[in-house]
């Protein structure tokens, strides 16, 4: 697992659209270019790179979150009691939908059985400190 970490190094920067440095109308989110003329779909030096296949990540390490874990996300008690025995392999994300009350319920057995939380201190503010 360790050297499985070691190797967990991904493309950092992100592919950028053809002219979204120059026009505002332009956003920056990938799209591929697809006119008849156009100079980065027909790869001519010095436009900026394409994605292609030669970027993807290591098969054993695709998925994996810089913790070492793969991400599986937890919408309630029951979910979180799937990971009990895969709890050196797989860490819990609480989902974005689920209420404060819940939250704290999923953080505390969580707690107990030992699994590992990427967003447990989110939305957890007492009323009493305000």
């Amino acid at each position: 697992c360790f050297f499985l970490l070691l190797s967990l190094q991904k493309f950092g920067r992100k592919f950028k659209r053809y002219q979204s440095d120059r026009k505002i109308a332009v956003k920056e989110s990938w799209r591929h270019p697809r006119g008849i003329d156009g100079r980065q779909r027909r790869k001519f030096r010095g436009i900026g790179p394409q994605p292609n296949i030669g970027y993807g990540s290591n098969k054993k390490t695709r998925h994996t979150l810089p913790n070492g874990f793969l991400k599986f996300v937890v919408s309630n008690l029951k979910d979180l009691e799937l990971l009990l025995m895969h709890n050196r392999k797989y860490c819990a994300e609480i989902a974005h939908n689920v209420s404060t009350q819940k939250r704290k319920a999923i953080v505390e057995r969580a707690a107990q059985l030992n699994i590992a939380l990427t967003n447990g201190a989110a939305r957890l503010r007492s009323n009493e400190e305000e």
